[in-house]
C-alpha cells in the first residue's frame, strides 16, 4: 500500500509533515483521511501516518509516541519517522512538543518557535549518512525561518502568547532535570526545554525538509524557586489547554505556506555529500533513494 501511496503522492502540490508530541495524538478536521503504514531501511515509526486534508492542504500525521503514548523520547525511532515523511513527499514539517520554561517570562501555557537547539542527548542515532556514505548538512540555523515565521503569526492570529525564537536544550530523559542540572542549564541562557526535538531538527535537514517547532511550555521545570517542582498533573492539565491552541495554530499555518520553497532548507545536501557515488554502497544508494536520489543521478 505505500508504494501505491507513494507513486500517486509526488512533490507536484504542498505536503505538511504534523508530528504530534505529548497531547497532541489526533487532527481533527481532516478530511479524505487515510492511514497507511510505512516500512523504512530504519525499522518502523511511532505509529501510522494518518493522510488527510485540511483547509485544503495535503497533511501528513504522526502521533510522535504513538497512540496511547507508548514509546518513550529515548526510544523514538526518530530516522524511520522522518524517513516516512520523506517517502510520503512532505516538505514541511510542524513539530509540536511540550517543554519546560527556563525563563520567568515563559509561562506555562505559552506558546514558543525556537530558532535554536543544544543537544545534551547521548544515545540517540541522528544522520541517515552512515553505512558507506558521508555528509555533512549545515545546521548554523537548525529551523526553517519561513515556516518558523508563518508559525508565530498563526499563534498569534488565534490569541496565543507566543514568543518567536529562542534556545531549546533537549535532554535525553525520560527523566525530568535534577535540579542542579536545570541551573545549570539556565546559566546557559536557554528558553526551554525538551526530549524530542533532536534529532527530529537534524533528520529533517538532512531530509532536505522544512522544519520548525510549536512548543508550549507546562511547568518551570525545577529550578523556579516558588512555583514547586514538575507535577505530571499539572503538565497534564496545561497540556489539553495548549493542545487545543496548536490545532487551532496548525489549521491557520497550512494556509499560508508558500507553494515553491526558496529557504536553505530545500537544498541542504546541495554540497554536502561528501563520498563519491561510485563508493556508495548499492544498499546505502537504494535505502536513501528518497532522500539523495536526486544527487545520484546528476552525479
Amino acid at each position: 500500500m505505500d508504494s501505491d501511496f507513494t507513486r500517486r503522492n509526488k512533490m507536484s502540490e504542498t505536503m505538511v509533515g504534523v508530528i504530534g508530541g505529548s497531547g497532541l495524538y489526533e487532527m481533527e478536521g481532516l478530511e479524505a483521511v487515510q492511514t497507511v503504514s510505512l516500512k523504512t531501511p530504519f525499522g518502523d515509526p511511532s505509529d501510522s501516518f494518518i493522510l488527510g486534508h485540511l483547509e485544503g492542504v495535503k497533511i501528513a500525521f504522526l502521533p510522535r509516541h504513538g497512540k496511547g503514548h507508548r514509546i518513550s523520547p529515548s526510544s523514538l525511532n526518530f530516522r524511520a519517522n522522518i524517513y516516512g515523511m520523506k517517502k510520503l513527499g512532505v516538505q514541511w514539517i510542524i513539530g509540536v512538543s511540550a517543554v519546560g520554561s527556563m525563563k520567568e517570562s515563559i509561562h506555562p501555557g505559552n506558546m514558543v518557535i525556537p530558532d535554536q537547539f543544544i543537544d545534551r542527548t547521548t544515545g540517540r542515532v541522528s544522520t541517515f549518512f552512515n553505512d558507506g556514505i558521508v555528509g555533512h548538512v549545515s545546521l548554523a540555523d537548525p529551523v526553517c525561518p519561513v515556516l518558523s515565521e508563518i508559525l508565530f503569526q498563526a499563534g498569534k492570529e488565534v490569541g496565543a502568547t507566543v514568543q518567536k525564537g529562542g534556545t531549546y536544550i533537549c535532554i535525553e530523559g525520560p527523566q525530568f532535570s535534577t535540579r542542579a542540572e536545570s541551573k545549570l542549564y539556565r546559566s546557559w541562557g536557554v528558553d526551554v526545554i525538551g526530549m524530542t526535538n533532536i534529532p527530529e531538527a537534524k533528520l529533517a535537514r538532512e531530509a532536505e525538509i522544512c522544519y520548525a517547532t510549536l512548543a508550549f511550555a507546562t511547568d518551570y521545570d525545577c529550578w523556579h524557586e516558588t512555583a514547586g517542582d514538575v507535577s505530571i498533573g499539572d503538565v497534564l492539565r496545561i497540556l489539553a489547554q495548549s493542545t487545543k491552541i496548536a490545532k487551532r495554530a496548525i489549521r491557520v499555518a497550512v494556509q499560508q505556506l508558500p507553494k515553491e520553497r526558496s529557504c536553505v532548507c530545500a537544498t541542504a545536501l546541495q554540497y554536502a555529500l561528501i563520498t563519491g557515488k561510485k563508493h556508495i554502497p548499492a544498499k546505502t544508494k537504494k535505502d536513501l533513494e528518497p532522500i539523495i536520489g536526486k544527487y545520484l543521478k546528476s552525479a
